[in-house]
């Protein structure tokens, strides 16, 4: 579980203790019945957080998480489910129910029960008479029900959080515009819904806004240009609609803005160049579209700036080689059209640069050759017809280098073999000749795909240098020889074991060795598709010895024999394709009943006798043509 801890906690916590010292009255009795009456109301303290809280003792000074002011008068309860002592941590929870009776807490300033993780019910109306009250931490709780619209009456309100509940309805209009003191407001991860009051734009104090993870519904208040402290802004993972306002250009002191999954549509407005403090930027999972304006240019403390998945079109702005904090593009899956400007060559801070599955075209800037910082390019499904990795590629220093479906044609270029690459994508190119020998030189691989080209050869026996590899697609090629270079590929514990391998729609040939299973290399492989080659020879029980593999793929490769009882002891088994060869024998029970199955096609072999009682859906389909078959859900067995 991540661990999160409100940044004024430790201060909070010195509060505490320096006002039960100052603490010279006995407690007030209302106070006192107020905090027992909450204690009662806890079913479940496992920590006993509230053990000190005596009837006999003084709440004031004898009483864990209370402090008082010099009257006796209760101003501080906190009991949080996590809080630090002496560089421990302490992680627990309690089971209950808020009492109403803690709106009787007249002088109250902060009240802590967060991340206590099981109080449930209603937040109780009562707390709307704690007009004192600066701090309110109820987050990381079961909370439910609607937030009471007597939270209005909270005018001294600095910080509230009420994040990680069950709390629904809408956010009454009236608690908004009262906040005038609130710096920040946690409202995140719950089922709030309705639009977001207009009058947000009246909590003028404002720094930090979370609102993620909720239903809120209806446009942006263009009330939000108002907040001219706010830092922190996140609407993200809602159902927010319309265009961003022109206004959110009044957020000059704004740095960090998530705006992703919604449903935003229209243009990013021109007036973003207003937001120059800004330094984390994400709107994508949207339906943004149009141009993005020149003006965003003037971001000059942006770093990472992530906009992938809306249909934004045009050309790329020259004017972002402006942006020479910047350390992450992401602009991947939108319309984008052009070259990639030259001035991309300026961002010489840039790690990550991602113009991925777009409609980019025409020829590469060789000033990109200059980001000798760039450990990720992705330039993956643009049209743009590279025929040649160029070059001056090798005077980057990236680890990972995807450049799917852009046009490469020939063979491997050489300089490769001397990268320090650990995923490479060259896959839906027109790359051919043979897997040269050097790519056993390129031992820092960890993911390579090279699937649909036209590679014919087999696999060079220096493959086996390749001790990190853990994803390999090669399918669809004209590949041939034995898998065994494969298979017994050296690692480096605790790296370089399989996660998932396609060899599939090429032209290996077997046997599968039977000994599979017990090679390092596929100790804990989870994927392992073969479809579609000449193997031949028969299922090996090692495969039983799998056991991280969820999915196996082997249709149409020429198997032969029985099906293996083993095969049932690979217990994470989700997946098992075995159509179009040449099975014999029955399916073993233990096979079709493991219980993580949910695909599972043995149709088009020479199995015989009944279908083994299952659980898992499974279609008649999917044990057609085999005439030696019966039982559900094929026709009933006759003879057995």
């Amino acid at each position: 579980m991540e661990i999160s801890m409100h940044p004024q906690t430790f201060s909070l916590l010195f509060f505490l203790i320096f006002s039960t010292l100052a603490s010279s009255k006995a407690c007030h009795p209302v106070d006192k019945e107020a905090l027992l009456d909450f204690k009662h109301k806890i079913t479940d303290d496992p920590s006993k957080l509230l053990h000190s809280w005596r009837v006999s003792s003084d709440c004031c000074t004898s009483w864990e998480g209370v402090a008082c002011d010099a009257s006796g008068r209760v101003v501080n309860v906190s009991r949080p489910g996590l809080a630090s002592d002496n560089d421990f941590i302490e992680d627990t929870y309690m089971s209950g129910t808020l009492s109403p009776y803690l709106g009787n807490l007249s002088s109250l300033q902060v009240l802590d029960l967060s991340n206590l993780k099981d109080l449930k019910g209603p937040i109780p109306e009562e707390l709307g008479k704690l007009s004192k009250l600066t701090h309110l931490f109820l987050d990381t709780n079961k909370l439910t029900g609607s937030i009471p619209s007597t939270l209005r009456y909270l005018s001294q309100l600095e910080k509230m959080y009420l994040s990680d509940n069950f709390i629904s309805g809408i956010v009454p209009p009236s608690v908004m515009k009262s906040w005038t003191h609130v710096s920040e407001l946690g409202l995140s991860g719950n089922a709030l819904s309705g639009p977001i009051p207009p009058t947000i734009g009246k909590v003028v104090m404002i720094t930090k806004l979370d609102l993620h993870g909720n239903n809120f519904t209806g446009r942006i208040p263009t009330g939000f240009g108002n907040l001219k402290n706010l830092r922190y802004l996140d609407l993200s993972e809602n159902q927010i609609t319309g265009s961003i306002p022109q206004s959110i250009g009044g957020l000059a002191a704004l740095e960090l803005l998530y705006l992703n999954q919604n449903q935003l549509t229209g243009r990013i407005p021109s007036s973003i160049s207003g937001l120059g403090s800004m330094i984390f930027c994400r709107i994508s999972e949207n339906k943004l579209s149009g141009s993005l304006p020149p003006s965003i240019g003037q971001l000059s403390k942006i770093q990472r700036l992530i906009l992938e998945n809306n249909k934004l079109t045009g050309k790329l702005p020259a004017t972002i080689g402006h942006l020479t904090a910047l350390t992450d593009i992401f602009f991947s899956n939108n319309y984008f059209t052009g070259k990639i400007p030259s001035s991309f060559g300026n961002l010489l801070n840039l790690q990550t640069l991602d113009l991925s599955r777009n409609r980019l075209s025409g020829q590469l800037p060789p000033q990109l050759a200059k980001l000798k910082g760039l450990q990720t390019l992705d330039l993956s499904y643009n049209p743009l017809g590279l025929v040649r990795i160029p070059n001056w590629f090798q005077e980057l220093r990236v680890f990972q280098l995807m450049l799917a479906n852009t046009g490469i044609e020939g063979e491997l270029p050489h300089w490769l073999s001397s990268s320090s690459i650990s995923q490479l994508d060259l896959s839906g190119n027109a790359l051919t000749g043979k897997l040269p020998w050097w790519i056993g030189n390129i031992t820092s691989l960890s993911f390579l795909n090279l699937s649909n080209n036209g590679f014919h050869s087999s696999i060079p026996v220096e493959f086996k240098n390749l001790s990190l590899l853990m994803d390999l697609d090669l399918h669809s090629n004209k590949f041939s020889g034995h898998l065994n270079v494969i298979f017994s590929k050296e690692v480096q514990d605790p790296l370089g074991h399989f996660n998932s391998i396609d060899l599939s729609y090429n032209m290996f040939t077997g046997p599968i060795d039977d000994d599979i299973g017990e090679r390092p290399a596929m100790s804990s492989i989870s994927s392992l598709v073969l479809s579609h080659n000449t193997l031949g020879g028969s299922l090996p029980k090692s495969i039983g010895k799998m056991r991280e593999l969820q999915v196996l793929k082997l249709v149409n490769t020429g198997l032969s024999g029985m099906i293996p009882e083993e095969l049932g002891d690979a217990k994470e088994l989700s997946t098992i394709l075995l159509s179009r060869n040449k099975l014999t024998g029955a399916i073993p029970e233990i096979v079709l009943n493991l219980k993580a199955l949910k695909q599972f096609d043995v149709s088009s072999n020479r199995l015989r006798g009944r279908i083994p009682p299952h659980k898992a859906i499974i279609p008649a389909s999917a044990f057609k043509n085999n005439p030696g078959l019966c039982g559900t859900p094929l026709p009933p067995c006759k003879h057995f």
